[in-house]
């Protein structure tokens, strides 16, 4: 027997209103430990209000709820079948032949739907509210703005000390940005006199110093002069520079091919970018296997345990793939594993996982 449109559609509803309310609940409890996180690390400073707090966890929110989008599917979907289980109106459609596949047909189009548009628009805009939270963090809470950019045009860099700033341009780099071709520093005294600019074919990045060669240097008032070998101090290092690019959450799923291409056209490592874009192409099919996964607990739950258990069982399952998942992308990160590997696997796994335990109570 197949499911008529208007059964279809009932149950698809069901499906979405609960995992709107497990979202709604998650979102309101993850703002709350936001508010609370940023007084903590606010304390004893006085340039932070509670408004600005507000806010910042306001613009922190839909990157968090974004990744706790998984779990609401899963809980919402876990609670919309244990209802429709107690109501008896799942006895009712199995009664009348309707494959347990076939029940979850709606529910799995809708996990991917819903899949596709955390993507393609709600992504985006977690991203734009998490670049302006870091912007308001870099201000308020760790006092660092960010000291890189990358476009086509090359790289900029931004430096200063006690004596002034400098900015230093590449048309590329190799080594993760300790090593520069192509490059001219702009020299400033204090925050904005401009004190001299230096032309060179390569600067590489030593410890507390920019080693420069092949330069010439030219000021206000003076002659240009050429140095072979020259230097210029900095205090930074390739951490501080590779924790300066913009951070894959602040890139949207639309912009983060261009800004992958660009980074590694720069000379520089992309893994992170490239995880998290196909983190969030992976992000249907995992939606569709948390919805399997809770299936199976809540159609388990009038022949074998109680509600608790169940509940309990989609908890552990719940706290193991978020544990696979974290050590994926880690891994991933750290290139152990191929980024399509690290990234796909959890949700590949999840959705194996699924469909072995529904074809075990299809049969049972």
């Amino acid at each position: 027997m197949r499911l008529s449109w208007t059964l279809s559609r009932y149950l698809a509803l069901q499906l979405l209103g609960s995992v709107i309310a497990v979202f709604g609940l998650f979102a309101v409890l993850i703002f709350l430990g936001s508010v609370a996180e940023l007084m903590r690390r606010a304390a004893g400073s006085e340039d932070v209000s509670f408004s600005v707090v507000l806010a910042m966890a306001f613009l922190q929110l839909p990157a968090l709820t974004e990744r706790a989008l998984p779990f609401a599917v899963m809980f919402g979907s876990l609670w919309s079948l244990i209802r429709l289980n107690r109501s008896h109106e799942m006895d009712v459609i199995r009664a009348s032949g309707v494959s347990v596949w076939q029940l979850l047909y709606p529910g799995i189009g809708l996990a991917f739907l819903i899949g596709v548009l955390m993507a393609g628009i709600y992504n985006p805009v977690s991203a734009s509210f998490t670049a302006r939270f870091e912007q308001l963090e870099a201000k308020y809470l760790s006092g660092r703005d960010s000291l890189l950019a990358v476009s086509t045009s090359g790289l900029w860099l931004r430096q200063a000390d006690m004596n002034g700033q400098s900015v230093v341009h590449a048309l590329r780099a190799s080594h993760q940005g300790t090593d520069l071709q192509n490059v001219i520093i702009f020299l400033y005294e204090g925050r904005d006199k401009f004190a001299g600019r230096i032309d060179a074919a390569n600067a590489r990045l030593r410890d507390g110093y920019w080693q420069i060669s092949d330069a010439t240097r030219t000021g206000p008032n003076q002659q240009p002069r050429f140095l072979a070998e020259t230097t210029l101090p900095t205090s930074l290092t390739p951490e501080r520079i590779q924790d300066s690019f913009a951070s894959p959450a602040t890139l949207s799923f639309w912009s983060l091919p261009g800004f992958i291409d660009v980074l590694e056209e720069a000379g520089f490592s992309a893994i992170r970018h490239r995880m998290h874009w196909h983190s969030l192409l992976a992000a249907p099919l995992l939606l569709c296997a948390m919805l399997m996964i809770a299936a199976n607990f809540a159609l388990r739950a009038s022949t074998r345990s109680g509600i608790a258990m169940v509940v309990l069982g989609a908890l552990g399952s719940g706290f193991i793939l978020y544990f696979i998942t974290d050590l994926s992308l880690a891994l991933g990160r750290a290139g152990s594993l191929p980024v399509m590997l690290a990234a796909w696997a959890p949700a590949g796994i999840s959705s194996l996982l699924g469909v072995t335990l529904l074809l075990n109570l299809e049969e049972a």
